[in-house]
């Protein structure tokens, strides 16, 4: 995490973030939603990376101390929600899934048009009533605490195209494979090979927005074939690798 701390009060903001550029860690008082109207961004904690294209949102509860990356080009919207409002979404960091008509309320919330207070409160409600309508987005890859995994994990980021097990991981960090296994559930609650998928998808997030061809990112990430990349990216991201590249091309989601 990077070493300074900021609190905030500050109402709805939007901010232009450019390729890599980084927040500091901070905190803010109230839960607020953060979303790349444009860009990739990813949100870190100790708990672990969340990652959010364009077509996500990702909710940062109260208190949570986090650090925004961006990738590529990112216009980054930000909307404050009060504690009734944030009752009703996680009690923990999550990306969630932005429609339409929820893209539309939050840039119409952090655009610089004025607006009186009892419409930015219906906008509030409508775009998490939008958002609570989906299920939390799979695209939270956990941090591990246990050394040993974090030996594994490092070496599974290290090189994203191996194809080894958690039994010959495990033997080059010293641990079983039924132990790392069993330590993989406690503390990320998914299994490894899920984990790996999750991590591949992240790389491949932000492979794909530095202008990598689908091709070479599926490569680069470890995956046998186009098709199949196409298929695991599809299902956690919810749309296709190309589409998601023309979208940052194009600016829009």
């Amino acid at each position: 995490m990077p070493e300074s701390r900021h609190e905030s009060t500050s109402p709805e903001q939007n901010h232009v973030l450019g390729h890599d550029e980084r927040t500091p860690a901070h905190v803010h008082p109230r839960g607020h939603l953060v979303y790349p109207a444009t860009g990739v961004l990813s949100l870190v904690t100790i708990q672990g990376s969340w990652i959010a294209p364009s077509n996500r949102s990702v909710w940062i509860p109260a208190g949570f101390e986090h650090q925004h990356r961006a990738h590529g080009s990112t216009d980054m919207r930000i909307v404050f929600m009060d504690a009734e409002l944030a009752a009703l979404l996680p009690a923990h960091p999550a990306v969630l899934a932005v429609t339409p008509l929820a893209r539309e309320g939050v840039l119409a919330l952090t655009d610089t048009d004025r607006r009186p207070p009892e419409v930015l409160a219906r906008l509030r409600r409508v775009v998490i009533d939008e958002l609570v309508a989906a299920p939390e987005q799979p695209l939270h890859l956990p941090e591990p605490a246990d050394d040993r995994l974090r030996a594994v994990a490092r070496l599974a980021e290290q090189d994203l195209s191996s194809s080894a097990t958690l039994a010959e991981l495990g033997h080059q960090v010293g641990a079983s494979e039924r132990t790392l296994s069993r330590l993989f559930h406690a503390e990320t609650g998914m299994s490894f090979p899920r984990w790996r998928t999750q991590l591949r998808v992240h790389r491949a997030l932000l492979l794909l927005a530095d202008g990598v061809s689908v091709l070479d990112t599926a490569v680069a990430c470890g995956w046998a074939n186009p098709s199949a990349f196409i298929a695991g990216f599809s299902a956690l991201v919810g749309q296709t690798p190309g589409r998601y590249q023309r979208s940052l091309r194009d600016g829009r989601p």
